[in-house]
């Protein structure tokens, strides 16, 4: 793949920028809703992101779940009852309180996120593949640049135990919630 010649000036140009992220975007949508593809008949994007929530918090309270996933708790109540009913997710009573309930990933639940997870680094993979080493140095410095100023940490190595599958983090402190 040739590498492309920047014109002079263009390196400032906030907009060239911009649309050039927004490209990137769409390519990665496009993995990610093709990672989705063998639980699409169980799982919606957004019920998805639920379940990376959950199993990088562990059991959680529903009123955090949806400030979290910045919904409603009447939409994240629809979300896990479907969940529920999928069984890839379930209730369980607080054991500090038992006037709450907690919400948790099943076995199931676990393995669908491992699975889209695994499917999704796969697909990037390929694409990374066809880069010459310069452009993928270039893209790591770029990437890790944006990554760090949109407040992004750095997602896991493939083969490191790690509680958030995705890389995502949450920035509400994981205690109160069991």
């Amino acid at each position: 793949m040739p590498e492309r010649e920047t014109p002079a000036g263009m390196m400032d140009d906030v907009d060239v920028v911009t649309r050039s992220v927004l490209t990137a975007s769409r390519l990665l949508v496009g993995v990610s809703a093709r990672s989705l593809a063998a639980v699409e008949e169980r799982v919606t994007l957004p019920q998805f992101r639920m379940l990376v929530v959950l199993s990088t918090r562990g059991a959680t309270k529903l009123v955090t779940l949806a400030d979290l996933l910045r919904v409603a708790p009447s939409t994240a109540m629809r979300m896990v009852d479907r969940l529920i009913a999928a069984g890839l997710a379930d209730r369980q009573s607080n054991p500090g309180n038992r006037r709450e309930t907690l919400l948790q990933l099943t076995e199931e639940g676990r393995r669908t996120v491992a699975d889209v997870t695994a499917r999704r680094r796969g697909a990037i993979a390929e694409i990374v593949e066809r880069l010459t080493p310069t452009q993928r140095l270039a893209l790591i410095e770029a990437l890790a640049a944006f990554n760090e100023a949109g407040g992004e940490p750095l997602a896991p190595a493939q083969d490191e135990t790690e509680s958030h599958p995705l890389g995502w983090a949450m920035d509400v402190p994981a205690s109160g919630d069991a």
